[in-house]
This record gives structure tokens, C-alpha cells and sequence, in this order.
């Protein structure tokens, strides 16, 4: 594996843009067009061979109005073309995502231990402690919370799961009529 310098990563980030697909396809159409950009406390790393880059500590990226943040941030190219990424956060502070719907004055925000992004399936998973919320003008409209969280964006379709029985294995959903003002108070994402 090859740590990646500044120099060899914006070069990277220019002529293999693993992010520039990388996350939903129906949010903010611009940000596709916008520059990435990424922060982290610790190097990275970039493995040709695999087709994987990883960000380690305290990663953020941004790409217009997409936001995420975690402790540790993975994309891997397979051999089809697709990609797969995998943000995981630490106990306490979970991954993070954020970004604009096309089209509409709507965010859509939402936390988990771990958020997973296929891009030939179209999906984001929450995965463990699943948070996710859209706001309407910058008021939160709708809440869902549970074990599994998964955002159909092509369908704009949203499942939701709880954990085992033994877990309490509830899901939540607070879903606020259009026109009204917000959805009550609930447990949000971080």
C-alpha cells in the first residue's frame, strides 16, 4: 500500500474520482460538478492493486452540499465499474451524511454506526443506531430511526428495520403532513 501525500492525492482525486459517483444520484445535481473535498487527522491510504482509498481520524468530505463525516472512510472500485463505500463512525460519534435534494428546498441528514453506499444497487444503509431525517425549508419534516435504515434514492423509497427482540427491536417513523409546520421531537442524528 501507498501513503498518499497531498500532492499524490489531489493528482488522485483528479484522474480517479472514486467519489464523484459515490453517492446518491437524485440529491443536489450540481454537487456532481463541484470540487471533493477531504480532511483527515491521519494520512491515507490509496491500494491500485485492490482499487481501495481509504481516510482514517476525524474524515470529512465535502462535495457542494454533500457532507460526510466518520472516524474511518473506505471506497472500493470493482471490477464492473461500481463502487462501494463505507463511512464508519466510533461509540458516541456516529458516521454522518448531509445533501441537498435536487430540485426542492429539502435536506436529507441522517447518522448511524456505519453508512453504506452502493452504487450499482442505487442504496445508502444506516446500519446500527439509524438516524435519518428530511427538513423542508430547513424544519424537519419526516424522522425514521432504527437497526436499518436504507434509502432507495432512485425510488426515493425509505425501509426501515429495528434490531432482534431481545434489542427492544422497535422502529420509529414521524412523518408530518405537507404544509405543517414540523415533526414533533424526536431522537436526531448527530
Amino acid at each position: 500500500m501507498s501513503l498518499l501525500t497531498r500532492p499524490t492525492l489531489r493528482l488522485w482525486l483528479l484522474t480517479l474520482p472514486l467519489w464523484a459517483v459515490a453517492w446518491p444520484s437524485a440529491a443536489e445535481r450540481a454537487d456532481r460538478l463541484q470540487p471533493i473535498v477531504v480532511e483527515a487527522d491521519k494520512p491515507g491510504t490509496l491500494d491500485l492493486q485492490r482499487q481501495v482509498v481509504t481516510f482514517n481520524g476525524n474524515v470529512q468530505i465535502v462535495q457542494g452540499t454533500m457532507v460526510i463525516k466518520a472516524e474511518h472512510i473506505e471506497v472500493r472500485e470493482l471490477p464492473d465499474g461500481h463502487r462501494v463505500a463505507v463511512a464508519t463512525g466510533l461509540p458516541g460519534r456516529p458516521a454522518s451524511y448531509r445533501q441537498k435534494r435536487d430540485g426542492v428546498n429539502e435536506y436529507v441528514e441522517g447518522s448511524a454506526d456505519r453508512i453504506e453506499y452502493d452504487s450499482r444497487a442505487g442504496t445508502l444503509r444506516f446500519v446500527g443506531n439509524g438516524a435519518v431525517r428530511r427538513l423542508r425549508d430547513g424544519i424537519v419534516a419526516d424522522q425514521i430511526t432504527g437497526a436499518l435504515i436504507s434509502w432507495d434514492d432512485q425510488a426515493e423509497l425509505f425501509s426501515v428495520q429495528g434490531g432482534s427482540p431481545a434489542e427492544g427491536g422497535r422502529v420509529r417513523a414521524v412523518l408530518t403532513p405537507p404544509g405543517a409546520a414540523s415533526a414533533p421531537a424526536a431522537e436526531a442524528p448527530r
